[in-house]
């Protein structure tokens, strides 16, 4: 695909993966748009222009997109990637309003610039959306549930979507990294309402995920893998990023559930922490 005067836009890009996708289409020849929630600022040079974008608010999707129209009058491709990361934690350790929040930016934030982006691209007669997903969005996690199911949400709600829009020359894509290298995990989401009942669990899994991602792929095989979906003539509904993505899907299509299974708790030594409903019950108190 000639990539010459084609307009991305890529939500998340002031570090991370969003950063690195960014930098990675502006090198295949994209003129490239970013967006944070601070927009750009002083001292930070990229090659791409950052703009002002709050995910969580309709107004601030639609106004961010409007802009980029009014300059480049044409939107060719939309990297839905803004989100945040949740810490490990028992999934009744979240109060309603913050697992609200949390779909609000993974999952409703996605549908909102989707939203904002479609009528630019269905009066173009082209386009093309991807969406940042995980192998969490096809593999459970324990005590990652509400990020696992905006995840589930992402996977589901873009399949919907890519069939609705192919005959208007509009596909869509989402991108399956495992576990990255970045400082997305710097600042995770604490659960609101912390019960002493999964305190040891917590911070095993924590640990674990703490491991994997220090072991986790650079961001830049994530971006390659987004380019490479931008450019696909025929492109597919999922990929995975890197070889510990593609294992994970691997194992999950072919590999008996039980063993999947049995796998995942022995990994996290889940049945090793079980607690006797006596026990359990003392911590509660």
């Amino acid at each position: 695909m000639n990539t010459h005067n084609k307009i991305a836009l890529v939500t998340g890009a002031s570090s991370g993966i969003g950063e690195a996708t960014a930098l990675r289409l502006v090198k295949a020849g994209y003129k490239v748009y970013g967006t944070s929630r601070r927009g750009a600022q002083a001292g930070q040079a990229k090659p791409f222009e950052m703009l002002a974008l709050d995910v969580t608010q309709d107004e601030s999707a639609e106004a961010a997109v409007r802009t980029l129209i009014a300059r480049e009058g044409r939107i060719d491709l939309l990297v839905n990637n803004a989100g945040f990361g949740v810490a490990p934690a028992g999934a009744e350790e979240s109060s309603i309003a913050q697992a609200q929040a949390i779909f609000d930016t993974n999952f409703f934030g996605l549908v909102r610039m989707t939203r904002a982006v479609l009528p630019h691209m269905r009066r173009q007669g082209s386009g093309r959306i991807i969406n940042m997903g995980s192998v969490f969005g096809f593999l459970p996690m324990p005590y990652m549930a509400l990020y696992a199911a905006t995840k589930h949400a992402v996977e589901g709600y873009s399949e919907s979507l890519d069939h609705e829009l192919r005959t208007r020359g509009i596909r869509v894509s989402v991108i399956e990294p495992a576990n990255t290298n970045t400082q997305f995990d710097a600042n995770l989401l604490e659960p609101d309402e912390k019960l002493e009942a999964y305190r040891e669990a917590r911070a095993a899994v924590t640990q674990k995920m703490s491991e994997f991602v220090e072991q986790g792929d650079k961001p830049s095989v994530v971006a390659d893998t987004v380019l490479k979906a931008a450019l696909a003539v025929n492109p597919k509904l999922r990929y995975t990023a890197g070889p510990r993505a593609g294992g994970l899907q691997w194992l999950r299509r072919f590999m008996p559930a039980g063993l999947v299974d049995t796998g995942i708790r022995k990994n996290l030594q889940l049945d090793a922490r079980a607690l006797s409903p006596s026990r359990a019950t003392v911590l509660e108190k």
